[in-house]
């Protein structure tokens, strides 16, 4: 699972690239019979950490929630946006001030309408910074923001800061029920790319105890805008169910409903599909890599994604403080041998710090130090005085154990330490020991984009608020670089600074870039037509079941 923002590992993230096509490549059942839809198909995934939309920011949640709600714009095969929900978003005084006038028609599951005020609460909770959401970053554009998150005067953290005097972002206005406007605080030309996340959904009105009070229990069945609707609620750890929502405007699915089924064991998973008791598996195992062509023929699928995969440090940790340290670490892991005799070749070794699918890519940013290297990465690590043991903490329902078990080997012999991969059941129990600081050594990273945009591999991850910096990391150079990127008077104009900041974290490296990946997935016999995008989702619009 990759965190996504985003996100996560998963999804981040999530947290996979190949090309830059935007469409999966689509399977063929057995060709007979007729399409059932009325059908329900499966789809495992790993244990959500949150279901709300301002929480949500790894793979697992965020595909139950591209089955719940609509987004206001999605994107093209060129990656560039659209509107879905939306019926025009546009810009005026230079990108300052965007209007957003919302498709007639849309409704949420208990039947509310979709309105202005949809979008307003949902983002003014958001952005709320005593409600604590993960994805409270991306509403830091917005004219408001700061007072709804003022600065804790010792610089302590969020915890002393002052409680806001507001609740509502300055910035967001309604013009009627079906338009309102955001005013930036620094004009965006990507801000309209931005809405096709996670973040920016509605809330219904029923959604919330009181005026910026969300229920608590909402997440246990989230009501949505989207397509399918929550049938029961989150079966924890054991599975999610939704079902067609019928008076949904959009484009219709082709099938009744979609249970998600939580897996902690990858390979219980695998067996599962082998079996025929899951549908979809969206990513298979590295011990089954060779085996899957054969076991599943033309169900077994490959698609370009959106993953980077990173081996991440807590710079805030005294062992780890050092970036000569980092370096070393970096020079002493050979990422082609590890894609090749773990992967089977189906990732790509990584040398840079954003995808290759989005503008402003470019190969081998981090330089010498991502170079394998034993005897410097020794004689480096040794000067830095570096740990004599390392722990590389992974999330267990990821299937992460070979490769981490295969990096720990190399340091090992390279370096002459001693290191341990220590597995956590779930991602999310690794997000949130990471949350609050907890020891975990250094730990294994992924990252799904969120929307298409070096932004968005740079700004979340390792901004100093960043919403998904878990490291710990901050350069005021690379705050500045990456704001004034989104200042930028176009998306092209943008991709210098962008690129500047990548050049610090090249110098900080307070991750390294480990590998892209690519969806590697199989599905069922009974199913067809089954895509995943470069966001890491299965296409529950497209795939078919026959009868």
């Amino acid at each position: 699972m990759q965190v996504r923002r985003r996100a996560t590992w998963a999804v981040p993230a999530s947290l996979i690239i190949a090309t830059s096509a935007l469409a999966g490549c689509g399977g063929n059942g057995d060709g007979g019979g007729t399409a059932d839809t009325s059908a329900v198909v499966s789809v495992g995934i790993a244990e959500p950490q949150y279901l709300t939309p301002a929480n949500t920011n790894e793979t697992s949640g965020s595909q139950v929630l591209a089955a719940l709600f609509a987004p206001l714009v999605d994107y093209d095969a060129e990656h560039k946006p659209y509107e879905v929900t939306a019926e025009s978003i546009t810009a005026t005084n230079t990108n300052k001030t965007w209007t957003i006038k919302l498709k007639d028609g849309y409704t949420f599951h208990n039947g509310e309408k979709v309105t202005s005020d949809s979008y307003i609460d949902a983002w003014n909770y958001a952005a709320y910074g005593p409600n604590g959401q993960n994805n409270n970053y991306f509403f830091s554009l917005i004219d408001g923001y700061n007072a709804l998150n003022p600065a804790d005067p010792d610089g302590e953290g969020s915890q002393k800061a002052p409680t806001p005097k507001t609740r509502t972002l300055s910035g967001l206005k309604k013009v009627d029920d079906l338009t309102f406007t955001a005013d930036l605080s620094t004009p965006s030309s990507e801000f309209r790319t931005m809405l096709g996340y996670t973040a920016f959904y509605p809330l219904p009105k029923a959604a919330f105890e009181s005026e910026g009070v969300l229920k608590q229990d909402y997440q246990e069945a989230p009501i949505g805008n989207g397509p399918f609707k929550m049938k029961g609620t989150w079966q924890h750890d054991q599975q999610i169910e939704v079902e067609r929502y019928d008076a949904y405007p959009g484009d219709k699915p082709k099938i009744g409903g979609a249970i998600f089924k939580v897996y902690l064991q990858p390979t219980a998973e695998y067996a599962d599909l082998l079996a025929g008791n899951l549908d979809v598996m969206k990513q298979i195992p590295t011990e089954y890599l060779t085996t899957a062509p054969t076991d599943l023929g033309d169900r077994f699928l490959k698609s370009p994604a959106s993953t980077i995969q990173l081996l991440a440090f807590p710079t805030f940790d005294p062992k780890f403080s050092k970036v000569e340290v980092r370096q070393a670490i970096s020079m002493a892991i050979d990422r082609d041998q590890i894609v090749e005799a773990i992967f089977k070749g189906s990732q790509t070794a990584a040398r840079s710090f954003v995808s290759p699918v989005v503008a402003g890519y470019r190969p081998d940013t981090c330089g010498d130090a991502c170079k394998y290297s034993p005897a410097d990465a020794k004689d480096l690590y040794t000067s830095a005085n570096g740990p004599s043991s390392l722990i590389i903490t992974y999330n267990a329902d990821g299937g992460h154990k070979d490769w981490v078990d295969a990096t720990c080997n190399q340091l090992k012999n390279n370096l002459g330490v001693t290191c341990t991969g220590q597995p956590e059941a779930k991602f999310a129990d690794l997000l949130t020991k990471l949350d609050k600081k907890q020891n975990v050594g250094m730990f294994r990273m992924g990252w799904v984009m969120d929307y298409p945009s070096m932004e968005n591999y740079l700004g979340p991850l390792y901004t100093t608020n960043g919403s998904s910096n878990y490291y710990g990391y901050s350069n005021k150079e690379f705050d500045a670089l990456v704001a004034r990127g989104r200042a930028a008077a176009s998306t092209d104009a943008a991709i210098s600074d962008y690129q500047a900041a990548e050049d610090i974290l090249a110098k900080d490296l307070p991750v390294l870039p480990m590998r892209y990946g690519q969806n590697v997935f199989g599905h069922s016999e009974r199913t067809s037509d089954v895509e995943m995008d470069v966001f890491n989702r299965v296409n529950l619009n497209t795939i078919e079941v026959t009868s």
